[in-house]
């Protein structure tokens, strides 16, 4: 498992146990010296465990830890037919399932609502050209393609989902891979595929342009990333921002009740924008670090 410190502190002490109210005179104080309750700046992430290739059975899988947000992702490659309008490429499915375990409000249906909000999301981040080269996909045009499953499961909420997906989301990719495939075709023009079965003989997709969410919560005059819980709580309105590593702003949504004025999303876009290309370097770097380390690398799992 490797580590992805985006603060200048090695290690963040999260405050438990603080009612609402009182966390939020005190943040409203603190924010004011760029010091929050857990001694981050306003645009410090906590530490970020990330681990590929997690589950087996997959054909690429991730596993991030934001804090006491922990999410699983695993990509599954099907062959498939592509879709009338786009008749030379593949194309990706979002699931995401909210565990019973990682919060109270998930149990029954209570999570539907949100996996439904998360997967809508992520297929607005990907729906362009330039997060993955689609095309690729295509293994023969109007026929067969592949289709890229992409499950998310929440396995415990600790605040900043939508940044932890993201992140995760982005290393399931960088993991998969994707058998590679040949079309024969004989003298009667019918067609047959042929997969190869080298586990080396693969196609990898690029994820370089493949964007990152970063979610800024509004708390008093002041906007914070990487928002626990209870900050969370004190926030009426936050700004998810898709940034790319070259920090190009794919799109954006605002969520909560409250409302937010023109200078203040022109801050927290640009904010979004510069917080957001540190956070590709460093998950690109950590990424690229563990897969140089092969099979000598250390392994945690899904049930570590």
């Amino acid at each position: 498992m490797a580590s992805v410190a985006l603060s200048e502190a090695e290690k963040v002490y999260i405050v438990h146990g603080v009612q609402t109210r009182g966390v939020r005179s005190l943040r409203l104080g603190t924010f004011k010296e760029d010091l929050r309750v857990d001694g981050r700046g306003c645009e410090d992430y906590r530490c970020v465990d990330v681990e590929t290739d997690v589950v087996s059975n997959t054909s690429g899988s991730a596993r991030v830890k934001l804090g006491h947000t922990d999410i699983l992702v695993g990509v599954k490659a099907e062959m498939g037919t592509p879709k009338l309008e786009k008749p030379n490429e593949g194309y990706l499915e979002f699931f995401v399932d909210c565990s019973a375990n990682a919060t109270p409000e998930f149990e029954g249906r209570g999570g539907d609502d949100l996996g439904t909000e998360i997967a809508n999301t992520l297929y607005r981040i990907f729906n362009n050209k330039s997060s993955v080269d689609l095309k690729s996909l295509c293994i023969s045009p109007r026929e067969h393609c592949w289709i890229l499953y992409v499950d998310v499961l929440l396995l415990e909420c600790g605040g900043n989902l939508f940044d932890a997906i993201s992140i995760a989301v982005k290393a399931a990719l960088f993991n998969t891979r994707i058998p590679r495939v040949r079309v024969l075709e004989d003298e009667e023009g019918s067609k047959d595929i042929e997969l190869s079965d080298d586990p080396y003989d693969c196609i990898r997709l690029s994820v370089e342009n493949v964007p990152c969410i970063v979610t800024l919560c509004k708390i008093g005059y002041r906007h914070v990333v990487d928002a626990t819980l209870q900050e969370e709580a004190c926030s009426l309105a936050s700004l998810l921002v898709s940034v790319t590593s070259k920090g190009v702003v794919t799109c954006m949504r605002k969520v909560g009740k409250g409302s937010l004025d023109p200078e203040s999303i022109f801050e927290m876009m640009e904010t979004g924008k510069r917080v957001g290309k540190v956070l590709h370097t460093s998950l690109q770097n950590i990424l690229h670090k563990e897969e140089s380390l092969g099979t000598k690398r250390q392994k945690v799992g899904f049930l570590g």
